[in-house]
């Protein structure tokens, strides 16, 4: 009796300690519902709204704190970010009217970034309360054939989309950049997937999605072949601008550290007149459409997007001026 009850004892206990027991994969429905309210919508644009970016951005600590590509928010005629920057935080329910789905806005500026890691580190205005945040895993427990999922705003997509797939090589030194560690992923990703997660079974971070591959050397088109920042690297360069271990806590960010701290870009090969682009893009750059085929009619228009809110905002400040003039003729 007392050896039935020894046996059975460990049984129980080998349940409790399996790695099956205490880490059960979340299907892709469950991830999407515990992290895409602290995914955002990322829009910059310059004064004017002549010229724009959009992208896909995580909170990473619930007093504001977001973490996004370098290339959503630094325009590339200055090498300097936005004028302005709007983020939209998702509504309770997508129904695919950009009134609605990005009715919740805040403002936000740049605190930090690096352009050779493509990333960008943003604090938003007027947070009132704590927000979600997006846990961040270490990406060395990450695996070739993990599945992994992105939440984003793709191109003639929907926004705050769902896309799954696993991840299937890994990179060091992406692009000569040293330091620059990436997964590739079949996930599906276009412009708009800029800077989003890509979440583990657990839907935990496990990276930042940063670039895609489209056309090769001779022409053809590529599929399934895209890259994310390992959340390694991420939170290397997140300690290094005093966010570290802090993240995901709603600590704020230290005095000091609100000036943007730029790394310089390195050198790029420059493409001949008429050569193919490289195979591995920013997710902003993408194959423009086939004229013959026209593109079908996106949910949302990302250039519209921008002309409006910059309207919006003209609009706002004439009427405080007008308002500051009245005043001061009383």
């Amino acid at each position: 009796m007392m050896r039935s009850i020894t046996w059975g004892a460990l049984f129980v206990l080998s349940l409790i300690w399996s790695p099956m027991a205490m880490a059960m994969e979340l299907s892709p429905r469950e991830i999407y519902e515990q992290a895409s309210p602290a995914v955002v919508m990322v829009m910059g644009y310059a004064d004017g709204g002549r010229k724009g970016s959009g992208g896909t951005g995580s909170i990473i600590q619930s007093d504001g704190l977001v973490l996004t590509n370098a290339h959503v928010v630094i325009e590339e005629r200055t090498g300097k970010p936005f004028a302005r920057l709007a983020v939209y935080l998702k509504p309770t329910r997508v129904t695919g009217e950009s009134t609605s789905d990005l009715s919740r806005m805040l403002r936000a500026k740049v605190v930090a970034y690096s352009q050779p890691l493509d990333l960008a580190l943003l604090k938003l205005d007027g947070v009132n309360e704590p927000l979600p945040v997006v846990n961040v895993s270490e990406s060395a427990q990450a695996r070739i054939g993990d599945r992994v999922v992105a939440i984003g705003h793709p191109e003639q997509g929907g926004l705050w989309t769902l896309t799954t797939g696993v991840i299937s090589a890994e990179v060091d030194n992406f692009n000569g950049v040293k330091g620059k560690h990436v997964f590739q992923t079949e996930t599906g990703l276009n412009r708009g997937n800029s800077g989003g997660p890509l979440l583990d079974g657990e839907g935990h971070m496990v990276g930042v999605n940063t670039a895609i591959a489209r056309v090769a050397s001779d022409g053809l088109a590529i599929t399934s072949i895209s890259f994310s920042l390992k959340s390694s690297v991420a939170t290397q360069w997140l300690r290094e601008q005093g966010v570290g271990e802090r993240a995901g806590r709603g600590a704020p960010l230290p005095t000091g550290q609100t000036q943007p701290i730029i790394d310089q870009p390195l050198a790029q090969p420059q493409a001949k007149p008429g050569s193919p682009p490289q195979p591995d893009l920013p997710l902003k750059q993408m194959m423009k459409p086939d004229p013959a085929q026209p593109a079908p009619a996106r949910p949302y228009n990302l250039d519209q997007l921008i002309s409006d809110r910059a309207k919006a905002e003209a609009d706002l400040d004439s009427m405080m001026s007008e308002m500051r003039g009245r005043m001061k003729g009383r």
